[in-house]
């Protein structure tokens, strides 16, 4: 009998945590359009030839609609694995923008 009780207690509680776990669907911003999404490197080409500041990293993610940026400088390792919501920005020895692609 008190197996009964807990295991009736116990089934609405998992419902409720399983709910929990529901999706909502996709984030979105203050328009109603996703938040961040597929890169496009072409608007953020203007980077090229400047100084990789935050300030120029972050345009540069904005302008590009990528979720993350990624500054890859002379020899660094990187992982090969693409990521289309990714703006990667090549820079030379002093800190320069050479390349702007994404992935």
């Amino acid at each position: 009998m008190l197996k009964h009780a807990v295991l009736k207690g116990l089934v609405p509680a998992l419902v409720v945590l399983l709910a929990g776990c529901a999706s909502q669907g996709p984030a979105t911003g203050p328009s109603g359009a996703p938040l961040g999404g597929t890169c496009n490197a072409q608007p953020a080409q203007s980077a090229v030839g400047k100084n990789s500041t935050a300030k120029v990293v972050e345009a540069a993610r904005v302008s590009a609609g990528a979720l993350m940026a990624r500054i890859i400088r002379p020899g660094q390792m990187v992982t090969k694995e693409f990521d289309a919501e990714r703006l990667n920005l090549e820079v030379d020895a002093a800190g320069r923008i050479v390349a702007v692609r994404c992935g």
